[in-house]
């Protein structure tokens, strides 16, 4: 195969700068050869750096066909909305119950803090090799792990989509809303109002990203004042509130009652996690924001620090109102319980409103980010008919991705009954996402090794082995028997069932990969080779095709390294 001196670069040579040519969204690569190692290097069109990546990593889009809407203020958002989820106002329930102490339940809102900054500066270094993908992890893993070559695309990809549900949060929503109305729903009630708000905030999503972005920005808002609103009950520390005859009692003897079982500790720091869960999620739309890298670093960090602030405030303030027992009796209503206490029960209805909004629109924004690795997923090529998974018509946003997030939200929502069976479902789509973030964070030095430019940001090695030794954490401990048996956990049968059965989901994408990509071709006769498609909107995407083996010179011989046809250069020229 034959390039250009122009395209055509040592591995170790300086950046060049990689000019794309033409009006459409095809650019021209540069390829960059060491031996067997082939790296292709694109410019993409939000004013960051080259991104070079192995050849097989999805096309850059030139001119990203969901537009570059996503500003300084929207990037902070979408991090703060999606911070400020149900956590916040469930979670102080069930992290008393497991750790046992409130001293020990406020030091863990500082170390979820430690663990998410950290994973803020890994995914800013990952990032900085590839400013111009979106998806995040999707892009981290694709070329931290380049062989066997699309094992790992195919592993996250069938995960990705088979959990890609935002059901836990939509239960949440629905819970609130009908504690605002004194009625105790049947399990289908509960199912039905779940539905519907999730109906509903899948619209915006799909019809605008612009507006959709402006509604986050304006929930984010609406979250803080909230949080506020529960913070400045904190006076009730010093005495001033009737309602709260002794506001220090939770604080004497702080630690008395901790637990030391480690099934309790790693579910309390996988709630705590939980409650962090979206310091990343402006990475998933890196490819919509313009200089990305200058402006996530500062909002990404800004976000989680002043969230955490937040929450650590917000819960002392819980502990200042509430009793221990009124705490963990309180399940995922503890706003509810705290308000009712402060200001009766006539206004605490009223005021639960302000829960459902912060719950809905962490709904909103986990969407946001979540369709855009399923789009980027596609644009990979391992799934089945990409068109369906990249495309942007008719409304210039991830219409499959919604597609798939509504319907497997819809499944997990309708199929299995409410309670235990629902949250083995929940501890289920925990577990495989921190065998991956354990296996992105190791593939980390994987990619340094690599001889290749220098990115525009760099990471500690100290901060990298404490975020690798959290996730390893997180895949380990559940391994731990609860106190009460085997059978005692939050789902109510094997407490590993959900961690085998993440495993599971994991082994039978390995046998997937092992059929689709090695025994099939051998028995047919044919290889896999990847093409550029070019859709309609504009957007860019690899297909793998079959190749018969006596074909396969041939085919080689009139396309570059990334699928495209040799034709184009000649038409450019």
């Amino acid at each position: 195969m034959s390039f250009s001196s122009s395209q055509e670069k040592s591995l170790g040579s300086p950046r060049a700068e990689v000019t794309p040519g033409g009006d459409d969204n095809l650019g021209v690569p540069e390829f960059y050869i060491d031996g067997k190692v082939n790296f292709v290097g694109e410019q993409g069109g939000n004013g960051a750096q080259a991104t070079i990546q192995d050849v097989s990593g999805a096309p850059v889009e030139r001119q990203n066909p969901l537009g570059y809407s996503v500003g300084w203020w929207s990037a902070l958002f979408l991090n703060i909305t999606m911070l400020i989820g149900t956590g916040i106002f469930s979670f102080p329930s069930s992290l008393l119950k497991s750790l046992g102490s409130v001293g020990l339940a406020l030091v863990y809102w500082p170390i979820g803090l430690l663990i998410s900054l950290a994973g803020n500066s890994v995914y800013l270094e990952f990032a900085s090799y590839f400013p111009s993908r979106s998806g995040a992890e999707v892009v981290y893993l694709e070329q931290a792990f380049r062989k066997p070559k699309y094992f790992f695309p195919v592993a996250f990809a069938v995960q990705t989509v088979i959990l890609s549900f935002v059901s836990s949060n939509v239960i949440v929503v629905a819970s609130y809303i009908f504690k605002m109305t004194d009625r105790t729903p049947s399990g289908w009630e509960s199912k039905g109002v779940g539905i519907a708000a999730l109906t509903i905030l899948c619209l915006p999503i799909l019809l605008s990203t612009k507006w959709t972005l402006r509604l986050s920005n304006f929930c984010g808002v609406a979250k803080i004042i909230t949080m506020l609103l529960i913070i400045t009950r904190f006076v009730a520390l010093g005495g001033h509130l009737n309602a709260v005859p002794d506001p220090k009692a939770n604080f004497r003897n702080a630690f008395q009652g901790t637990t030391n079982n480690g099934y309790n500790l790693s579910n309390a720091l996988v709630s705590i996690i939980f409650s962090y869960g979206g310091y990343t999620n402006s990475f998933n739309v890196a490819n919509e924001i313009k200089n990305p890298i200058r402006t996530i670093k500062k909002t990404a960090n800004t976000a989680v620090i002043f969230v955490a602030v937040l929450y650590l405030l917000a819960n002392i303030a819980y502990f200042a109102v509430l009793t221990k027992a009124e705490i963990k009796g309180s399940t995922q209503v503890t706003a509810s319980i705290f308000w009712q206490k402060l200001f009766g029960a006539r206004a605490a209805k009223g005021l639960t409103i302000l829960p459902v909004l912060s719950a809905s629109s962490n709904i909103l924004t986990t969407m946001v980010g979540h369709t855009r690795m399923i789009r980027e997923i596609g644009r990979q090529g391992v799934l089945p008919f990409p068109k369906f998974w990249v495309t942007t018509w008719p409304f210039g946003t991830p219409t499959g991705a919604i597609i798939a997030i509504w319907v497997v939200s819809f499944i997990i929502i309708v199929a299995p009954p409410a309670g235990t069976a629902f949250n083995f479902i929940v501890a289920l789509q925990n577990y495989p996402s921190s065998f991956f973030l354990a296996l992105m964070t190791f593939g980390f030095d994987v990619r340094k090794n690599l001889n290749l430019p220098r990115p525009e940001y760099r990471s500690w090695t100290v901060v990298l082995l404490f975020f690798l030794a959290a996730n390893l954490f997180l895949i380990i401990m559940p391994w731990v028997p609860p106190p009460g048996g085997i059978n005692n956990s939050s789902f109510g049968f094997f407490y590993g069932a959900s961690s085998l059965a993440g495993l599971g989901i994991v082994f039978l994408c390995a046998l997937y990969f092992v059929l689709w990509s090695k025994l099939f071709p051998k028995l047919g006769g044919y290889q896999l080779r990847q093409v550029v498609v070019s859709l309609p909107d504009g957007s860019l995407s690899h297909q793998l095709i079959k190749v018969r083996n006596d074909e396969v010179d041939e085919w080689d011989a009139k396309h570059d390294l990334s699928g495209r046809s040799l034709r184009e250069y000649e038409f450019r020229a």
